[in-house]
Order: structure tokens, then C-alpha cells, then sequence
């Protein structure tokens, strides 16, 4: 298991039951002594960012979709982006190599850099310590993240890809049937 920080993934495991949850991959954008904050990577919805922040549309990473980034408050969208290189200002925090949080309120031709972005719903907040204590009982695993991860074209089977490429034990749990009567 890798340190808990910002810039890494927390995978769900094959046993955490909560729907909001469920099978999902996050990518921690900011952790610290406050709690900790990410976005569900791997869920995209069914709302076209033309129809909430158009100015961004030619800017997103295939699938072109709002993206569901977890279940507290769902009516904020928060915007990440990837920007090599660049510092730190008002509008760019970056996180993982080249990755980080754009604000979407300035339109993305302002933004020196930009190669691609992905706008999410809400996002996924645990309290100082909760994290740590919900990866203790087994409901996450904490991986490496890959730029590429946050940017990733399917989706749907990033769980498992991300689960496959840890090796040992952790890629088994990839196979893990979602309904234990079909093993």
C-alpha cells in the first residue's frame, strides 16, 4: 500500500458495498491534516458539458462528459486539467506530474498549456482521519497514479486496469466477481 497523499489513487475494494462507491477509482487532489478530497474517475454521466461550461467542450478528453466526481455536492463542478510544466497561479493548483485543478470559470484558451481536461460533479470528501481508518478495514487500496489515469477514454474498466498493473496480490482482486453466486 502506498502513503496516503495527494496526486495518488484510492481504489475501491471488491468488498466496499456503498453504491456511491461501488467499483469506483479516485484520484486524491488534496489531502492533509483537514481530511482528505478526490474525484471518481471512472464514472461518467449522462450530462453533456456543452449544456453546463461550454467554452470547455473542445478541451476535454475523450469521453466528453461530465463526470460524476462523488457524492458531495453534486452542484459544484470542479475542473482538472493537464498543464506539464506550469506553476502554480490562481486559476491552476497543480498535483500529480502535469495534473492538476483549472479553474473553470476562465476560459480554457487563457490557459497556456492546456492539453486536456475532464469537468466533474461534485467530489468525494472524508474527514481528518477517515481515510486512513476506511483503508485500515480494507475498503480501499492506495495505489500509484498515472497522469494518464485521471484522463483515461474507458472509463468503465479503469477499476480493473488499475487493479491488473499493481501485480501480486492486488491484481487478483481485478477478477473479483461482482455477484459471488455467478463464481
Amino acid at each position: 500500500m502506498t502513503d496516503l497523499s495527494s496526486g495518488m489513487l484510492v481504489v475501491a475494494t471488491p468488498t466496499l458495498l456503498d453504491p456511491n462507491f461501488d467499483r469506483t477509482v479516485v484520484f486524491i487532489i488534496d489531502w492533509g491534516e483537514h481530511g482528505a478530497v478526490g474525484v471518481v474517475l471512472n464514472r461518467p454521466l449522462d450530462l453533456n458539458v456543452v449544456d453546463y461550461v461550454p467554452t470547455w467542450i473542445g478541451s476535454l478528453a475523450p469521453p466528453s462528459r461530465v463526470f460524476e466526481g462523488g457524492p458531495v455536492q453534486r452542484e459544484t463542478a470542479i475542473g482538472v486539467a493537464y498543464r506539464p510544466g506550469i506553476e502554480r497561479s490562481e486559476t491552476w493548483h497543480p498535483v500529480l506530474g502535469g495534473v492538476g485543478l483549472v479553474d473553470i470559470t476562465v476560459d480554457p484558451v487563457e490557459f497556456d498549456g492546456l492539453a486536456e481536461a475532464r469537468i466533474f460533479s461534485g467530489y468525494a470528501g472524508w474527514t481528518t482521519g477517515q481515510l486512513e481508518m476506511e483503508m485500515a478495514v480494507g475498503s480501499w487500496f492506495g495505489v500509484d497514479a498515472s497522469p494518464d489515469d485521471v484522463f483515461d477514454p474507458v472509463p468503465a474498466t479503469l477499476w480493473r486496469r488499475v487493479l491488473r498493473r499493481q501485480g501480486g496480490e492486488l491484481a487478483r482482486y481485478a477478477d473479483y466477481p461482482t455477484d459471488l453466486r455467478s463464481n
